[in-house]
């Protein structure tokens, strides 16, 4: 790839998350559904669907270290119960170095994935991580 079409794909992803976040709410997620309420059904396709995200939610999706995911359970998000899926990572940032292992939160509607809450802590505390290596293996 030449430098030029890298630095146009840096300049448009940051654009993007400028796009993105005038989706955040308050909370410091970002929504891409309706809010449903009612009973929410279990979200099979959690990993499937995660690592879709994931390979356009990070700037470098190749080399992922650390990966661990861990199995959606029922919490309370905005007064409403959603399955929650806790994963942490390593990634590597715009200037090809790692960052510090992150964890996020996301949250699923419908069984399908909705937000990613970026302060987990309090969702993803006692999460049961498991090896995420499909995630170690995403390709661009």
């Amino acid at each position: 790839m030449t430098l030029n079409l890298q630095k146009a794909m840096r300049v448009a992803g940051v654009l993007l998350s400028f796009g993105l976040s005038a989706c955040a709410g308050p909370s410091g997620s970002i929504a891409f559904t309706e809010s449903a309420s009612g009973p929410q059904p279990f979200p099979t396709n959690y990993r499937t669907d995660l690592l879709a995200f994931m390979r356009t939610y990070l700037n470098d999706p190749v080399g992922v270290r650390g990966a661990a995911v861990a199995e959606p359970v029922q919490r309370t998000v905005g007064g409403n119960m959603r399955y929650i899926a806790c994963v942490r990572y390593s990634a590597k940032d715009f200037n090809n170095r790692y960052t510090p292992v992150q964890e996020r939160g996301v949250a699923f509607v419908d069984g399908r994935l909705d937000r990613v809450v970026e302060n987990s802590a309090e969702f993803c505390a006692g999460a049961n991580y498991q090896p995420f290596p499909e995630m170690e293996k995403m390709t661009r």
